[in-house]
């Protein structure tokens, strides 16, 4: 397997990871595994006390819901860019797996860490840094000039 293909191919796996990510979020948000990753992370940092209500619980259930959705089709068409135009050396794959994931990690850790909550800061870089390597080993193969 050539550099470019070992690339490739973790963009891939990376793309799918984040999409049984998702999905498990979505689903699974308020399981005692969830409940050590995430809440225990993110609820003291906007609920003090550590009183979380019913009300509470029944809205984070919805949000990481739609968040989980979100990740998941992020991470399908991480995926599919992957597997694709991007195996096939096209430049705007390249580009727009780059931008996005830019836009995506500028953003939402801006927020998170305006907001304190510095656990999702510290997982954004992990997922932002599985993505970028690739990225940049890569880049060269996108650069060449096609002779025609």
């Amino acid at each position: 397997m050539n550099n470019f293909s070992f690339w490739q191919k973790w963009l891939f796996a990376v793309g799918w990871v984040l999409t049984i990510f998702g999905i498990s979020l979505a689903l699974f948000n308020q399981t005692p595994s969830f409940d050590f990753l995430f809440n225990k992370q993110v609820n003291p940092v906007f609920w003090k006390e550590g009183q979380v209500t019913p009300e509470i619980v029944e809205f984070q259930q919805w949000i990481y819901g739609v968040l989980g959705a979100t990740i998941a089709g992020w991470g399908i068409g991480v995926a599919f860019l992957a597997h694709h135009p991007f195996r096939n050396k096209e430049r705007w794959a390249w580009n727009a797996i780059a931008l996005g994931v830019t836009i995506w990690f500028i953003t939402d850790t801006a927020l998170s860490l305006y907001f304190q909550v510095y656990f999702n800061a510290a997982f954004n870089g992990i997922v932002f840094l599985a993505v970028l390597i690739p990225l940049a080993f890569s880049r060269k193969y996108f650069m060449e000039r096609k002779v025609i």
